[in-house]
């Protein structure tokens, strides 16, 4: 048993004895319970609130991103459920929002909100840049469409925080693979630099693939590259990123490496100087 379960029906089923369930379990919510020495990810959180709810809710929010494959979201978080029960239990949140059938997909056997209505949740619930970097992991992790996030924001054109969401959501690009890239690519945009696109292939003169650049503005060929920890601790990364960079140096692109210690004016001055060289 490493996935949560409702522990009378274990002890009734003679899986285990109650004093089993007492001294090697531990209870996550009321009645649900994991092994003592179990990690508790987002996913098996989602899942332990789901069975919480009898069955009946609706996960919603980080957890439906995280039961729809969506990285980055803090194991820590609490749950989060659409269900009618207003005193949930500590790390775990429920909401009585109206939800139309076809924004309820299944997943594991569990119903879980649409990744459009997640997208939609999220957008209208967190502050932007948290909320832009949860629907950007959940849009790499889906097929999510946002024409399908625009007509569920007409649906519900009079919620509360849509005029926020659709801010939000004007910002959302599948393109990030990491939070550091999200709130790289939103500092570029508030700095006043056009959009970026996201993931550029860049091909050799044999038309052979070299790399995937994070952004950056092909007309330009001004590349921004976002080194993360990975880059430095993986020898063979490193070495094969040097390679790489050399590579399309030499095709004329100019790209500015960025790490978590750059700070934010630097950078805006760097791949300001970079676009100035190219206009």
């Amino acid at each position: 048993m490493d996935m949560p379960f409702i522990g009378s029906e274990a002890v009734a089923a003679g899986q285990l004895t109650p004093h089993l369930l007492r001294t090697r379990f531990v209870s996550i919510y009321p009645g649900v319970y994991l092994p003592r020495d179990a990690q508790v990810s987002a996913g098996t959180r989602a899942e332990a609130a789901w069975l919480w709810s009898k069955r009946r809710g609706v996960l919603a929010g980080f957890s439906a991103s995280a039961v729809h494959g969506a990285k980055w979201i803090s194991r820590g978080r609490p749950a989060e459920i659409l269900h009618d029960n207003r005193r949930p239990p500590p790390r775990l949140r429920t909401w009585a929002d109206r939800i139309d059938d076809d924004e309820i997909d299944v997943v594991h056997g569990m119903r879980v909100t649409s990744p459009a209505r997640t997208a939609l949740d999220l957008a209208c619930r967190y502050p932007v840049d948290e909320a832009v970097t949860a629907v950007d992991a959940l849009a790499r992790a889906t097929r999510l469409k946002m024409l399908d996030v625009q007509s569920l924001s007409e649906r519900y054109s009079g919620r509360r925080g849509m005029k926020h969401a659709r801010r939000t959501l004007d910002l959302v690009d599948a393109g990030a693979e990491s939070p550091r890239e999200t709130s790289l690519r939103l500092l570029l945009v508030r700095s006043g630099f056009p959009r970026p696109q996201t993931q550029i292939p860049v091909y050799d003169e044999f038309g052979q693939l070299v790399c995937e650049l994070d952004m950056g503005w092909r007309e330009l060929m001004v590349g921004v590259q976002y080194e993360g920890d990975h880059h430095r601790t993986n020898p063979q990364q490193f070495n094969k990123d040097i390679r790489n960079m050399e590579i399309v140096s030499g095709l004329g692109w100019i790209v500015v490496r960025i790490t978590s210690q750059d700070c934010a004016p630097d950078i805006v001055r760097r791949v300001g100087s970079a676009r100035a060289s190219r206009m």
